[in-house]
């Protein structure tokens, strides 16, 4: 079970409050702009912007009679302003209303995503040079294969979400817009320059055009590189839940005093948020899908979009600041056992080796089939006798015929496998 988890920073983008209030910097913002261009009297407009407010109760009463946001919400804020009111929505729809202010709603949340994307970067790339020279076994199908360290898997990581907040920055650009342009977006009864005053006052783009709504693939964009931030989430969660396996046990999740990992087996010692981000990762992924059926809509506009977007949008937006927050928590708490990792590096007997053997051989002038062959029956015999992989390639009479028995030490030194960290540390910007 998720704990309760209150954001207020989140959660205050998307309550009715932050969203009637919005709609009504939206119609305050048109009037301006008609008053300015003398469409509507500056008197009125003065009126209008002193006496706008509104009631969220008085709304979702009004909404129970006309099953319809917006008129319920121009209701209440009519009851507020009094005759001037006739001249609030002049030549406006419901969607420009309902779609500029989703826009600044997604640009917060997504504001909010990056900042704690960049908190994840941060404590990823102290993990990492925290442990840049940490050997462990690399592997690859599940199988032990050549080492590798755990700082250069966190560097893998610090670089992936670097990519995160790219692409994060790049939706939240693609969904800054608004639409100020009337029924199926001609602007016949209200000028385009009232859409850039409007979208200038709020800090957004015109869209260049629009039908009735802003097209959904700008949505689907932002949703689905949610779930591109949930699937590398999901990999790191993964990886977590993997090596903590008893069979490994490589790093393991913090477990705080009085915490408990089973109600049968009182031993256990649980992944149990890295499985919560594992499992909730699936949802955004959902989501995603849902957003891209959303971008076909009949003719001008339809509303199959609306219902799934009020759902889908605030839920993924949460979520995935909810994932954010308890991954940094992982990462930060996340113990570390170097001492283990050194153990299963030597599991195998040496065998992580088996590479340098033969290309130490070609390197001698064994045709690569040939040198291949002489390291696998090794390799293979080892594994099979339980006997470490270099006293049998020191016992091999073809392989010591072509390189000493000192050149077989340096061909089992693990320092071979790290002389180029620096290197990658300072690709991925952590030098």
């Amino acid at each position: 079970m998720i704990e309760r988890y209150t954001l207020p920073e989140m959660g205050a983008i998307w309550a009715d409050q932050n969203r009637f209030q919005k709609w009504l910097d939206i119609e305050v913002a048109a009037c301006e702009a008609l008053a300015e261009q003398g469409k509507i009297p500056r008197e009125a407009y003065e009126v209008i912007r002193d006496k706008a407010g509104f009631n969220v109760q008085r709304i979702l009463e009004i909404e129970e009679v006309t099953k319809h946001d917006v008129l319920a919400f121009l209701t209440c804020v009519a009851e507020y302003i009094g005759e001037e009111s006739k001249y609030v929505h002049m030549g406006m729809t419901s969607s420009d209303v309902l779609d500029t202010a989703l826009s600044l709603q997604m640009k917060e949340a997504g504001e909010l995503i990056v900042a704690k994307l960049k908190k994840l970067r941060q404590v990823i790339g102290e993990r990492a040079i925290e442990h840049k020279y940490t050997v462990m076994v690399g592997r690859t199908h599940g199988i032990h294969a050549e080492p590798v360290t755990f700082g250069l898997k966190m560097a893998l990581w610090y670089d992936e979400v670097g990519r995160s907040i790219t692409r994060m920055n790049h939706a939240i650009e693609t969904i800054r817009v608004g639409a100020i342009s009337g029924a199926v977006g001609t602007f016949a009864q209200i000028d385009p320059s009232v859409e850039e005053f409007v979208c200038k006052r709020l800090g957004l783009r015109p869209a260049p055009i629009s039908t009735q709504v802003i097209q959904r693939d700008r949505h689907a964009e932002y949703i689905t590189t949610l779930a591109v931030v949930a699937s590398s989430l999901d990999k790191f969660a993964t990886e977590f839940r993997n090596l903590q396996r008893t069979d490994i046990h490589e790093v393991e999740e913090s477990f705080s005093k009085g915490q408990k990992g089973s109600s049968a087996m009182p031993h256990k010692k649980n992944p149990i948020t890295s499985e919560r981000i594992s499992g909730l990762s699936r949802v955004l992924r959902g989501n995603a899908i849902a957003a891209l059926e959303n971008v076909a809509l009949w003719h001008e506009r339809d509303i199959a979009h609306s219902s799934v977007e009020r759902v889908i949008i605030p839920d993924s937006t949460i979520l995935m600041d909810y994932m954010l927050k308890k991954m940094i928590d992982v990462v930060e708490n996340l113990k570390v056992f170097p001492e283990n990792m050194q153990k299963n590096l030597e599991k195998t007997l040496g065998l992580v080796n088996s590479q340098r053997v033969m290309l130490a051989l070609v390197d001698k002038g064994i045709l690569r089939e040939t040198a291949y062959h002489w390291v696998q029956r090794n390799a293979l015999k080892a594994w099979e006798i339980k006997k470490p992989f270099k006293e049998l390639v020191l016992q091999d009479e073809e392989i010591m015929a072509k390189i000493t028995a000192e050149e077989v030490e340096g061909l089992f030194d693990y320092d071979y496998h790290t002389k180029h960290v620096d290197t990658l540390f300072k690709r991925v910007g952590l030098a």
